[in-house]
């Protein structure tokens, strides 16, 4: 193998303790779907003999079965392993291959490129310090090249290997490469992307992947692998804030007490000064141990037990720090999320957020834009669907302590979880607790209506459903709440009936009292509109003239009128509110369409016969009504 040397078979421990102490480079390939990420793998392990032979000759006889590269070796079979990801050609989940060289080890993560796996890649490159960016060179950079990207800066990558592959396909040509760089930097100019190096390779053939190529004599840079072997990590670390998260209290025995965990940022030594988060409480390092033996000093990623020479009140989840090198502490930050679920995420839910090693509970209070991964242009956002990434406010039940993501990775990180399924549904990174807001949002002036559209991603509008008692009025306007809430929009229902339960409890049920309660009734839903809400009324409204002037009240151009027009039997057949069967009503001159005449609409925007059509067709056109008027 590539990493032997004449130590291995004179000196095993010695061999073996040199190889433990070489550097440790975590790395990921991402990139659009079918840009040769698991064949680069493959090609790697295979280029430095890291394969053994039965896995060769089970990927060569399943090649015939599986692979897509004709009488060759299909060598991306050595990370794809899944039956559906062999059967499709595709990566599914992350596979993590494990190599290395004289000089270096690597954890290398293939992640998938298609979009639905968007999360997958995200996971994979949580803990990476190097990316590789597969570009076609017969397709150029694509949507998922771009989402991948901004993902990967994001997450503080900052060793970036734009390989662009499959240059075989295009007669190894310079000016496709050169054209390609200049599409990718174009895109990144507003990314702080750290460094970028630019490969032109073959996966399939090995060009410039581990040898150099002799069909591409244009190119004078280093190969891939050289890249990977030199590439200087050890910068990027934060040696300075001294992070310690409790993951465990070891308790052997009545005479020693230690704290384990992953040193996450910075050095500790013994007789360092520490503070506890969140009690406050300080106490001196009485010794650094780990399995094998006692450090004086531990730095970033190594796993260790703390002892302190003061009994204090420690638990999992608590913070370790120096004295004069404290984090940031609020219950309110600033952070970017990435969301991973098929739900949407919506502002004012409960969710879990597991930072560091603590669990605690809170919501996302609002969302400042969400950010277009081909354009990088900020969006208004009520929601968040899968995939999509947006700036938001977070509130915590309890303080949090931390760094901004840009300088401490591990406690600048969080997980966002489902409460109810312990799913992991989004991620994010910590910006601060001093967001940039546009200035209006620092001002202590009226909220304004684009303000509110823009908080809410709707024009407010009201829907008035009017037609004869039974027709389905209020059943259509609770149906469309619910519609427009689930899809995370701001709506309420206002219902004739419930207001003579209050405002209107003095009016009759004839035409009088009736064009009455609708007058007040469009105050209110003016009221509901100015405050940016979607207003979904509900009144059998039987006169022309109190529409007209209900309209009017709230603005023709804020109103949608929608008429059911079903039979009068089946209005009498549903009597929901046992209108017709009481002969009182009748008596009294309450009844609608039988008392007094109903006076049809001749200028409703919709018109619904809701005794052929159910609930949902309903529904389906009033939305289709509201997206053409480009309320939501």
């Amino acid at each position: 193998m590539s990493h032997q040397s004449d130590l291995i078979t004179t000196d095993i421990n010695a061999y073996l303790a040199q190889h433990e102490r070489k550097e440790l480079l975590r790395l990921l390939t991402c990139g659009s779907v079918d840009d040769g990420k698991s064949t680069l793998i493959g090609r790697l392990l295979y280029d430095t003999k890291m394969i053994y032979e039965d896995q060769l000759s089970a990927i060569t006889s399943d090649s015939i079965k599986s692979g897509t590269t004709g009488n060759k070796v299909d060598l991306a079979l050595l990370t794809d392993g899944l039956q559906a990801e062999r059967e499709q050609g595709i990566t599914i989940d992350v596979a993590y291959r494990y190599f290395s060289t004289a000089k270096r080890k690597f954890i290398i993560a293939d992640t998938p490129g298609h979009e639905q796996y968007t999360r997958n890649m995200a996971t994979g490159a949580s803990n990476c310090e190097l990316a590789i960016i597969l570009i076609d060179a017969r397709h150029g950079v694509m949507t998922q090249t771009r989402r991948h990207t901004f993902i990967a800066t994001l997450l503080g990558i900052k060793h970036l290997i734009v390989a662009i592959n499959k240059m075989d396909l295009m007669n190894h040509d310079e000016t496709v490469f050169e054209s390609i760089c200049k599409d990718y930097l174009s895109f990144t100019r507003d990314l702080e992307t750290g460094e970028i190096t630019f490969i032109p390779i073959s996966a399939l053939n090995g060009d410039n992947v581990v040898n150099a190529s002799e069909f591409m004599p244009w190119y004078q840079g280093p190969t891939l692998m050289n890249m990977l072997e030199n590439v200087k990590i050890a910068a990027d670390k934060n040696f300075e804030d001294f992070r310690f998260p409790v993951q465990y209290v070891n308790r052997p025995n009545l005479n020693f007490r230690g704290y384990c965990g992953t040193v996450a940022s910075g050095v500790v030594r013994k007789g360092d000064s520490l503070t506890v988060l969140p009690s406050g409480k300080s106490s001196r390092v009485k010794s650094i141990v780990t399995q094998d033996e006692e450090l004086e000093s531990a730095f970033a990623s190594m796993a260790v037990t703390l002892t302190l020479e003061d009994e204090i009140d420690i638990s999992r989840g608590d913070l370790l720090v120096h004295n004069d090198n404290l984090p940031v502490t609020s219950d309110v930050v600033t952070a970017t999320i990435v969301w991973m679920s098929d739900d949407q995420m919506l502002p004012g839910k409960q969710y879990y957020f597991k930072h560091t090693t603590n669990m605690l509970s809170g919501h996302i209070g609002s969302i400042h834009h969400k950010i277009d991964v081909n354009t990088l242009a900020q969006q208004p956002a009520p929601a968040l669907a899968l995939n999509e990434i947006a700036v938001c406010d977070i509130s915590f039940t309890h303080p949090l302590h931390f760094d901004s993501y840009r300088k401490n990775r591990s406690t600048g990180a969080f997980i966002v979880i489902d409460r109810l399924t312990n799913v992991t549904v989004g991620a994010g990174m910590i910006e601060g607790t001093n967001p940039a807001l546009p200035a209006h949002s620092h001002s202590h002036g009226h909220v304004t209506p684009e303000e509110r559209a823009a908080r809410y991603g709707q024009q407010p509008v009201t829907v008035i459903f009017v037609g004869l008692s039974g027709s389905g009025k209020s059943t259509l306007a609770h149906a469309l709440e619910r519609k427009l809430f689930d899809m995370g929009r701001v709506s309420t229902v206002l219902d004739g009936k419930s207001m003579r339960l209050g405002l209107s409890k003095d009016l009759g049920h004839d035409a009088a009292g009736r064009a009455e309660n609708l007058r007040r009734s469009a105050h209110i839903a003016r009221y509901l509109n100015k405050s940016g809400l979607i207003c979904c009324a509900a009144f059998v409204a039987s006169s022309a003239e109190a529409r007209a002037q209900a309209i009017s009240v709230i603005g023709k151009g804020n109103c949608i009128l929608v008429y059911l027009n079903p039979s009068m039997d089946t209005c009498k057949q549903r009597d929901p509110s046992g209108l017709y069967a009481a002969n009182a009503n009748l008596s009294a001159g309450n009844v609608p369409g039988i008392s007094f005449p109903y006076e049809a609409p001749t200028d409703a925007d919709l018109v619904l016969e809701t005794d052929k059509a159910g609930i949902n067709e309903c529904i389906e056109q009033v939305m289709q009504l509201l997206k053409n008027r480009k309320s939501i």
